[in-house]
């Protein structure tokens, strides 16, 4: 059996190589090929493997919804991306190749259009972003209750097609929802928590133990440098809220990026590079690059992502996938917009609606540091977001489950 994998981000890339990990146990597989729709699937090809047809990245990253967003996609060569990789996933279905799109409609479609079988992992959409187990949320427009589900009725209609063998959503609600149509539908969990180790528990140190926080900027350039200046100004009100107590920051960067830019903001703000990077706690990463500031230490990392979020007690978010991984360790994230275009005002509304309680949106960054404080103080709060993570991300061992659904159940003939 061949699959070829469609993705569309970074983050989805991330998901659909830990299902491909598992494909690759089963013998009857013999070829797993890779077509990122976004970018050049960096993670693809550090894991080794194989991207058929033509990558790029385009101006906007790959979030392109807005017309100025677009433009600049389409002069930067759209339509001609779109084109070539249509043709490479059409030749695929042709001969017989299965296909699983992972992310949104995009591959979605892309999938159907190959003439070919296929499977989807939902991976963008949820019915908690219109409601949570009692009913509908209050922000859910009579528009949107009128559609009946986060999945379009045009989505459905995708998903109902013959060579649609299989649909994998993130949680338990959005496939008690779906399966109201009739839809091939499986609740299998969510394989972005497949390599963490989840204790639905959140505990702070004690004052004399240095507090951690997460930072995340994101993984579309050139966006993710402008939410770390915004982060930045929330880790200036952290230390301004916690002046007498040892604070350590992790900045999770996206292992493609250069972070000789991140490192110039840092020293701008009064921050001074370390040439000793050794720091006692378990991150695995000896290119870390560590800063101080009065009583704060930073570190950068791209080498120990799963590291930083593990140990983290909290974090300062803008961005996607990483924050719901966060969240799904059963840890608090606070966040607040940014100028785009993907993390707006309506990107992390929206994001607060998928998360619930975990997340707590703020109007600016200048409230971080209130915002922490009292978060801390309240300890209910803190069992309800441990609880909650769990509930909207799922238990690990998604990707496993899933690989043994495609191979016996979706992908038999």
């Amino acid at each position: 059996m061949e699959i070829l994998v469609i993705s569309n981000g970074h983050g989805e890339d991330v998901i659909a190589l830990s299902i491909i990990d598992a494909l690759k146990k089963f013998p009857n597989v013999s070829k797993i090929v890779a077509l990122p729709l976004v970018g050049t699937g960096y993670a693809y090809e550090k894991a080794n493997i194989p991207i058929i047809g033509t990558v790029k990245t385009m101006p906007s990253g790959g979030f392109n919804q807005d017309i100025n967003q677009l433009w600049r996609d389409l002069n930067g060569g759209l339509l001609s991306l779109t084109y070539h990789q249509y043709q490479t996933i059409r030749k695929w279905g042709k001969k017989g190749g299965k296909l699983l799109a992972v992310g949104d409609i995009l591959p979605l479609l892309f999938a159907w259009l190959s003439g070919g079988e296929f499977a989807f992992v939902g991976t963008a959409k949820s019915e908690y972003y219109l409601r949570d187990e009692k009913g509908w949320l209050t922000s859910t427009s009579l528009v949107e209750r009128w559609l009946g589900s986060m999945y379009f009725p045009w989505e459905r209609w995708l998903m109902r097609r013959l060579a649609c063998r299989g649909i994998f959503v993130r949680d338990n609600l959005t496939a008690q929802i779906l399966q109201k149509w009739s839809l091939p539908v499986y609740d299998l969990g969510n394989p972005m928590m497949d390599q963490f180790s989840v204790n639905p528990s959140v505990t702070f140190p004690c004052e004399s133990e240095p507090l951690i926080i997460l930072l995340l900027p994101g993984s579309r350039m050139p966006e993710a440098q402008h939410n770390w200046q915004l982060i930045l100004e929330g880790v200036h009100s952290v230390i301004e809220a916690f002046k007498e107590r040892s604070l350590l920051f992790l900045a999770a960067i996206t292992p493609s990026f250069n972070t000789v830019p991140f490192q110039e903001d840092l020293i701008d703000k009064g921050w001074q590079k370390e040439l000793d990077r050794t720091y006692p706690l378990s991150i695995q990463d000896p290119q870390s690059i560590l800063f101080t500031h009065r009583n704060a230490t930073l570190m950068i990392s791209q080498q120990a992502y799963h590291d930083c979020l593990q140990v983290a007690h909290v974090g300062i978010a803008m961005a996607g996938t990483a924050t719901e991984q966060f969240v799904g360790l059963g840890k608090p994230v606070i966040t607040f917009p940014g100028e785009g275009p993907q993390f707006t005002q309506k990107f992390a509304q929206n994001q607060t609606r998928l998360l619930g309680c975990s997340v707590t949106l703020v109007n600016t960054p200048q409230q971080v540091g209130t915002t922490l404080k009292q978060l801390m103080n309240d300890p209910k709060q803190l069992q309800n977001i441990a609880k909650n993570g769990q509930q909207r991300l799922g238990q690990p061992g998604a990707a496993q489950r899933i690989a043994h659904c495609l191979i016996n159940e979706c992908f038999t003939n």
